[in-house]
């Protein structure tokens, strides 16, 4: 049978759909591989300054053509936003250290320090938590710092000093500090001037008129026994003033703000997220002093929080190199694509596209005439048969007379063309004895 022959613009239409669904399924999978992942963060402040931050950076991250992309969802407070990730609502939060259930985070960047404060008024005694007996305590954030107030009441036996804390907002912080609501705030904030003034502003305002900073002092035991807590020193002079406030170092507790991954977050993805932040931080420090707060958190192995391990990699400098990375499809690659122009050529072969037009030899001829002569039914059909042998003959002899290297080799010619003497021979004699059977019948 022949091979089946293409008209050549059916061959050049193939040609092209291969090539166009090939160039397609590349570039699909080139889409896939450089678009962007866009990863879902909760954050809740209850300045709004958190979901700012992050706003500011999903934008950064747009600008620096990143390869994650933020998508903000403003939470409200602190502890909805933690709820919002245990639940598996989102990819990221930023939570407190002290915070709500953190089982299944990973900590990415420690975005800032949160400092408690324990204030009393200007003018106040009450210069340490002792003196707070029979006192109403105003606690900023009440629900955030929830725990917090649970830690100062079993390490100082509060209730049984008949000490009250009271859950304020910061729209109320004032009123009840200049009705004498209550004698003292607990706030918890990062150390910067915005929060520190905001502070101060909860407070009558005058060179003489200073507020007075309480003191943890058991801060160390409370972190031991707390491990979402640390003792802190606030420096000398953190409220100014004159004299200044603290007029020393004081010991009181901080925790801290991350920005958490869940832990079923790629190591790929996380290490893309951590460089993109640590880049952007650079370039967002002028407009947000807070940026200047985030740093990397611990990678101690027995960290309160995990370090998630596609940022650890980046903390760590371990980045996999790209032939690292990617040694499974450098090794695999090749192969598949050798399988696949494999697959490629035999379907091109079966079906016969470009292949050249079978030209049959001498010998093909000669083998073909063997099938003739079995069924030739007439003395004219052999002779004919007979011509053509001669020719073929003929013109293979011509060719070795003239050292054409395509002349059939004389001994195989005479081999076959013995052979359809035979096939003649008998043929003659069968086609000889019909008449003779015919007349019998």
């Amino acid at each position: 049978m022949g091979s089946i022959r293409m008209p050549f613009w059916l061959r050049l239409v193939s040609l092209i759909g291969v090539v166009a669904l090939c160039t397609g399924a590349g570039l699909l999978v080139y889409r896939w591989y450089t678009h962007p992942v866009t990863l879902t963060v909760a954050v809740g402040t209850i300045d709004g300054e958190g979901a700012k931050a992050m706003s500011a950076l999903a934008s950064q991250f747009v600008s620096d053509g990143a390869s994650v992309r933020f998508k903000v969802i403003d939470a409200g407070t602190t502890p909805e936003a933690a709820k919002a990730f245990a639940a598996g609502n989102v990819d990221l939060a930023v939570v407190r250290a002290d915070v709500g259930d953190l089982s299944q985070a990973q900590a990415i960047v420690v975005l800032t320090h949160m400092t408690v404060l324990l204030i009393a008024p200007p003018g106040s005694s009450i210069e340490s938590i002792d003196k707070l007996k029979g006192k109403t305590v105003g606690v900023l954030s009440g629900e955030a710092n929830s725990k917090l107030v649970d830690v100062l009441n079993n390490t100082y036996d509060l209730p049984r000093g008949k000490v009250v804390f009271k859950n304020l907002g910061f729209e109320d912080a004032r009123q009840a500090i200049q009705s004498k609501q209550v004698s003292a705030l607990v706030v918890v904030i990062p150390l910067t001037q915005k929060y520190l003034s905001l502070v101060k502003g909860f407070f009558p305002q005058g060179a003489k008129t200073l507020p007075v900073l309480i003191p943890i002092e058991s801060a160390g035991a409370i972190a031991d026994a707390n491990r979402a807590y640390e003792s802190f020193d606030v420096p000398k002079g953190t409220l100014r003033g004159s004299p200044p406030v603290p007029d020393d170092d004081l010991t009181t507790l901080r925790t801290s703000m991350y920005l958490v991954a869940k832990k079923s977050l790629s190591n790929d993805v996380g290490t893309a997220l951590t460089e993109a932040i640590i880049k952007a931080r650079r370039e967002l420090l002028a407009e947000n002093p807070l940026f200047a707060q985030i740093t990397a958190p611990s990678t101690d192995t027995d960290a309160y929080l995990p370090v998630h391990p596609g940022a650890l990699a980046v903390y760590n400098g371990t980045q996999q190199s790209f032939v690292d990375e990617y040694s499974n499809f450098i090794y695999i690659g090749p192969m598949v694509l050798a399988g696949i122009a494999s697959v490629l050529a035999a379907g091109w072969k079966f079906l016969g596209i470009g292949q050249p037009e079978f030209k049959a030899g001498p010998l093909d001829t000669l083998y073909g005439l063997a099938r003739q002569i079995r069924s030739v039914n007439s003395e004219a059909e052999i002779s004919k048969i007979e011509d053509q042998i001669d020719d073929i003959l003929k013109e293979e002899g011509i060719k070795a007379e003239n050292d054409d290297e395509t002349a059939v080799d004389a001994t195989t010619l005479n081999v076959v063309a013995h052979r359809l003497e035979n096939l003649i021979h008998d043929r003659r004699e069968i086609l000889a004895k019909r008449p003779a059977v015919a007349s019998v019948a």
